[in-house]
């Protein structure tokens, strides 16, 4: 215990919420600056299970901002949450952790709140967020909202049955085209460490049972403005379709696209109909007379003239070179099939 001997000095975690620490499961979902730097986070704490799903490879300009990733992952074009597990078990051998290479679907979030405790938000759209919330919700797991963009960053944590869902403060999601990106407006990489850490305060907190002091505001945080606030969130809508009517829309799968545009990257993830795995060897061969193919146990990734088709193997596809879905589907179709 030498390891967390400062942690446990600090009397709100102690000796016996070190235990709780470590026999505790955090699931983080995303595993780009946000989930990163939580999962490094968490690992440190010393929680006992860390589960890291993402389905996206590394790139060069994530570097700049996701502290957990180096220059030989993203030359060796590591898909994010196997980067991420690999780094994690440098930094501490004893965290039971498990990285994911796969995207977040309603045919799939169930599966992997399984014996839960926490949920980490580290996705970079909303239709994901609402699923989570949608799932947490109804296994009333306590999960942590969080989003940052350009030097501004916003954080909020649930707590089902106690605290507003996501839902109830954001009652639809930001119509396309209204709402900045990191790919529009940049982002700064002191954001995401601050709203990283402050929504692993907030894990902290749930994880040693603490729920008083968790925060009961949605958070606002704009670093290059100087500007903090705090929005008092009340109790939750009366008519929310999630946390009071049930409804769950998000997971029943009426709100989740098959086609989705990465955030900065001009690029399009393709998601296919069936959730059994590919042979990654079958497909490689396939595309070998159409560009530079490369092979790992991960992914098949195809370099072709305009564009650049990195296969997985849950049948996911990322279309790189395009911002258009209706044209990265057809690729898809045209080399990899229907």
């Amino acid at each position: 215990m030498e390891r967390y001997s400062r942690q446990q000095l600090f009397a709100d975690i102690g000796e016996e919420g070190q235990r709780k620490l470590q026999q505790s499961h955090v699931l983080v979902v995303g595993c780009g600056a946000l989930g990163s730097t939580q999962a490094e986070l968490m690992a440190r704490a010393g929680v006992g299970r860390l589960t890291l799903l993402d389905r996206d490879i590394l790139e060069l300009s994530n570097l700049q901002r996701q502290l957990l990733y180096d220059e030989r992952q993203w030359n060796e074009k590591l898909p994010k949450a196997a980067a991420a597990a690999q780094r994690i078990r440098q930094i501490n051998s004893d965290v039971d952790v498990r990285g994911i290479v796969t995207d977040v679907r309603p045919v799939n979030i169930e599966h992997y709140l399984k014996d839960v405790d926490v949920v980490l938000d580290g996705t970079d759209n909303f239709e994901t967020r609402l699923l989570l919330n949608d799932a947490c919700v109804k296994h009333n797991i306590p999960w942590v909202y969080g989003a940052c963009v350009g030097s501004y960053g916003v954080m909020m944590p649930i707590l089902p049955k106690r605290t507003p869902c996501l839902q109830c403060v954001f009652e639809a999601m930001p119509l396309p085209g209204t709402a900045q990106t990191c790919d529009t407006a940049g982002v700064i990489g002191p954001i995401v460490t601050t709203i990283s850490s402050m929504q692993c305060a907030e894990a902290l907190k749930i994880l040693v049972g603490d729920h008083e002091a968790v925060r009961r505001t949605l958070l606002h945080i704009d670093l290059w403005d100087n500007h903090f606030a705090s929005i008092k969130l009340g109790a939750p809508r009366e008519n929310c379709p999630a946390c009071q009517q049930q409804r769950w829309e998000y997971l029943q799968g009426k709100h989740h696209p098959t086609t989705a545009v990465l955030c900065g990257r001009n690029t399009v993830q393709v998601l296919p109909p069936q959730t059994e795995p590919l042979d990654l060897a079958t497909i490689a061969s396939r595309l070998e007379p159409y560009g530079t193919v490369q092979r790992n146990e991960h992914l098949v990734r195809c370099a072709m003239t305009e564009h650049t088709l990195t296969l997985f193997a849950d049948g996911r596809a990322l279309v790189e070179g395009t911002q258009d879905p209706t044209e990265a589907r057809t690729l898809y179709a045209r080399y990899i099939g229907t």
